[in-house]
């Protein structure tokens, strides 16, 4: 899921508002389309108006109105309240909110130099406004004496959780700091919004920068022929590498290169390539790791906290790092023993290759896939014929419908972003309750992964009319190519569903407050109802429906639907230990509690031994380019892909007991999960649905590791 960095998360966080002002004031620009209603379609984006000098002016006044709405409050003579303080200070910001949703977005996915440029400007001027309002004393004075005194009020349960919430972001925000400390306070925010940034820019340009150039086809036996086709492409669209096969490092080319090239020293390449990028070099980000670790943890302890994990964690489900570090070893244990085997295995057909040769992590992928093939009789050419990108879309579309009766309708009037993008109307009952962008494929100025956001969430205007969300997809799937559509492998296809279970999330919230709206929860649960929405791509009645050949039109034949459920748990044992790894990884970075010169690799080396991971197989990111933590928002935080793990599964076994596509479960499990937001503690939410806290025993089961 798409996450900001820190400063990002706060300013979209705490302003609220879809539209404009309607009375424009003097000072701006009439042509800038940020100053004006949008006219479009449910009030989207008019991206084909926005031009990149709108930016700047729009965030700088945005910034102005939403300084005078805080005027306003803190000047209010009137006793404080919920009703003169908290309200006014939740729908503050509304053009702020209104550019940032757009600019913030489209520097993932439509980023150069022109908006590096302007990222360079914004992310400051937006870490210095917040802080501002973070640190304002008599701004906070109000909030803390309606917090203080709420039993006077006749407030709701919604309106005591955004109470709740408010607070304590203002608490977490720095508002409680001593005045002597606030400058330093202020120019650690600054720094870190400026080395995130930076950090995510290194990874895209190393990414970018980097590509196996190969000149004899005969060296890449083993590809399959859209693989060839699309690398022959890629070289042919630039001059220097015309007629020569070209391959980048987005990760629906480098991986499957790992799984199918025979050539060992070409994998080796496209490794190294891949694992070594930006340390050292021009694009090393070993000094921003270091700086951003040792600013962290002091402005966690800035803020009464050990650590920054500690400071993370408190406003999450897990509260502590031991809990984390304790849930983590549960799986780690059975999944380390079984990547052990794994690697057996492996080294005994490298072996019989290369004799006297010891099995590598450029080598894993490749012999997984070649006793995949020799086990279940199944790889990936057998796979995608049946999961075209339209057909996979499709089944999402039919999994939504048969679990929620909702519908979609692509709508070409819907302005988009880029030629690539695709918008959906969400239909409820003849009602659009949300707009949906799907992009799918790779290119220059987007980031690699997926995610969901939003460029609107979810909440009713102050006047009680529902803003009903615009959610975004951004995927990086292969293009179609060589006259075939694009076609999915079984972990795209995944990807497909988990970032949906994001958008539905966003799509069915029903909660009056922005900030409690859509994913707008705890780091740990976010990833519930994605992880979640996996579970139904590959249930056999599912597949059945929905999984047609794209050339005959044939539904997927019962015998491969057995090969894939019994391949299922295939390759967990890697797929745990580097994730797991990665998680690790992640804590001890931000467990640390004094000030540490961290170097690279060897802090990461130290820490892996530590654990015991094997040489064969590395954290599933690399210190250097681990976005989610040094650039995405999920420092301390990447355990909760795990976390929620836990919940998903054992949801699942709600809809198991009573049908997967039981209406009365699905109900239940919109109502009380999805619809919800953050209105309530989230594990009240999730026994409300379950009957019952969550236990670990079915994900170690469906993960093969029980």
């Amino acid at each position: 899921m798409k996450r900001y960095p820190f400063i990002m998360c706060l300013i979209l966080t705490t302003v609220v508002g879809a539209s404009c002002r309607k009375n424009q004031p003097e000072s701006v620009s009439d042509d800038n389309p940020f100053f004006k209603e949008w006219n479009t379609p449910y009030g989207v984006p008019p991206f084909d108006e926005i031009q990149k000098s709108h930016y700047l002016p729009a965030f700088e006044e945005g910034m102005k109105q939403q300084k005078q709405a805080i005027e306003e409050i803190v000047n209010n003579s009137e006793e404080p309240t919920f009703g003169n303080t908290i309200i006014p200070y939740e729908y503050s910001g509304e053009l702020l909110n209104k550019v940032a949703g757009v600019f913030l977005n489209l520097t993932e996915c439509c980023n150069d130099d022109e908006m590096k440029a302007l990222s360079d400007t914004i992310i400051p001027m937006l870490t210095q406004h917040e802080d501002d309002i973070m640190l304002n004393e008599k701004l906070f004075a109000r909030i803390k004496e309606v917090y203080a005194n709420q039993d006077k009020e006749k407030l709701n349960s919604e309106q005591k959780r955004l109470l709740e919430v408010i607070y304590k972001s203002f608490v977490r925000g720095g508002a409680n700091i001593p005045a002597g400390q606030q400058k330093r306070f202020r120019e650690i925010n600054e720094r870190l919004s400026t080395l995130t940034l930076n950090f995510g820019n290194n990874v895209l340009d190393a990414t970018n920068a980097s590509q196996l150039v190969v000149n004899d086809v005969n060296r890449l036996k083993g590809l399959t022929e859209a693989q060839i086709e699309n690398a022959l492409e890629e070289g042919n669209k630039n001059d220097k590498t015309k007629g020569q096969y070209v391959f980048t490092l987005d990760v629906p080319t480098w991986e499957p290169f790992l799984m199918n090239c025979e050539d060992r020293k070409l994998r080796k390449e496209i490794w190294s390539l891949y694992a070594n990028r930006c340390l050292g070099g021009q694009y090393d980000n070993s000094a921003v790791i270091n700086e951003i670790a040792n600013l962290r943890l002091e402005r966690a302890q800035m803020l009464g906290f050990d650590s920054y994990a500690a400071y993370v964690l408190d406003d999450c489900m897990a509260k502590t790092p031991d809990a984390v570090y304790n849930l983590l070893h549960q799986v780690w244990t059975p999944a380390l023993a079984k990547a052990k085997s794994e690697a057996a295995n492996y080294q005994k057909m490298l072996s019989k290759d290369y004799p006297g040769a010891v099995l590598e992590p450029y080598d894993w992928r490749f012999y997984s896939e070649k006793l995949r093939k020799q086990k279940y009789d199944l790889n990936d050419e057998d796979i995608r014929p049946f999961f075209a990108l339209d057909t996979a879309v499709k089944g999402l579309f039919y999994v939504c419908n048969n679990l929620y009766g909702i519908t979609f309708k692509e709508n070409t009037e819907i302005p988009i972003y880029h030629p690539d993008v695709k918008a959906f109307e969400v239909y409820d009952h003849g009602d659009v309750i949300a707009v949906v962008y799907m992009d799918f494929f790779p290119r220059e100025s987007k980031r690699s992964g997926a995610w969901m956001t939003n460029f609107r969430e979810q909440y009713y205007t102050r006047d009680g009319e529902n803003q009903i969300p615009v959610v975004s997809l951004v995927f990086n799937f292969s293009k179609p190519s060589g006259g075939k559509p694009a076609m999915l492998n079984v972990d795209q296809v995944e990807t497909l569903f988990h970032e949906f279970g994001h958008a539905l999330h966003s799509i069915f919230s029903n909660c009056h407050y922005r900030t409690l709206s859509g994913t707008n929860v705890p780091r740990d649960f976010v990833e519930m109802p994605s992880q979640f929405m996996e579970h139904f791509a590959f249930e056999p009645s599912v597949m059945k429906a929905y999984a047609h050949h794209y050339q005959t039109g044939e539904t997927i034949p019962d015998s491969l639907i057995m090969k894939i459920s019994a391949a299922s748990t295939f390759g967990q044992g890697f797929i745990n230990t580097e994730l797991i790894a990665a998680s690790i990884l992640d804590m001890d970075f931000h467990t640390i509690t004094e000030k540490t010169n961290i170097q690279l690799p060897d802090f990461e080396d130290q820490q892996m031994n530590k654990i015991g991971l094997i040489s064969s197989i590395i954290s599933r990111y690399k210190s250097p380019y681990f976005q989610h933590v040094f650039s995405n928002g999920y420092a301390a935080g990447y355990y909760s892909y795990t976390w929620s793990a836990v919940l998903d599964n054992d949801a699942f076994e709600a809809f198991r007991e009573t049908g997967i596509f039981n209406k009365e479960t699905a109900t239940s499990f919109r109502t009380n999960i999805l619809e919800r937001g953050n209105t309530d503690d989230v594990m009240n939410l999730y026994i409300a649905f379950r009957g019952h806290e969550p236990s670990i025993n079915p994900l170690l089961k469906n993960r093969g590791l029980k």
